[in-house]
């Protein structure tokens, strides 16, 4: 006898955002517990998104977002399979999301990949000055910590949500694939500021 209630299950698509079969698959699975089944769930669409990762993404939007005040602008491209998915309330509220990251947090490349090499270079150098007089183990460990922090604060994949700081950008995206069903990608963005 399954200790499931459709009650249970509204709930936890309501939280997730999974579909009604798959909340009652996870809850039947985690015998009721709700944190147990949104952990399930999220196993889950980062499995499902991993095996998206590798689909074209011709599709999508452009969204512009301007903060209040008319201070700061930003333009985003988000790109996912089809224009259906592109048309979709959800897709829209995540273009939207990933903009107020852009205004609020000001990153200067999508992903790390996109850092040149003369950056993180001058990175490694301050950070070794810095460090000067510290055992050698210690000090690759505190320069490669130092750079993950630049990565957080430069790269709009590595940075922590404003809506939920728990969560990195690209968790939401990889949350958002799962719950779409489709591959997308953040393609370009950028941000404008007055008399910057």
């Amino acid at each position: 006898m399954s200790v499931t209630s459709a009650t249970m299950v509204a709930a936890l698509r309501e939280k997730t955002g999974a579909g009604l079969l798959d909340c009652k698959k996870a809850l039947d699975e985690s015998q009721g517990n709700m944190e147990q089944a949104e952990t399930i769930l999220r196993k889950k669409g980062v499995a499902s998104a991993a095996k998206k990762a590798g689909r074209s993404t011709s599709d999508g939007l452009v969204h512009a977002y301007i903060h209040v005040g008319g201070k700061v602008g930003v333009l985003v491209e988000v790109n996912c399979e089809t224009d259906f998915v592109a048309k979709t309330d959800g897709f829209k509220t995540f273009c939207n999301d990933i903009c107020l990251q852009i205004a609020a947090a000001n990153p200067s490349y999508v992903r790390r990949e996109e850092v040149p090499e003369a950056d993180l270079a001058k990175e490694r150098d301050i950070a070794m000055a810095q460090l000067a007089g510290k055992p050698p183990a210690a000090v690759q460990k505190i320069v490669e910590g130092k750079l993950e922090k630049y990565y957080s604060q430069v790269c709009l994949l590595d940075q922590p949500f404003v809506k939920n700081p728990d969560k990195m950008i690209k968790d939401v995206l990889t949350e958002i694939i799962a719950v779409m069903g489709e591959n997308m990608q953040i393609r370009r963005f950028v941000r404008f500021q007055l008399g910057a």
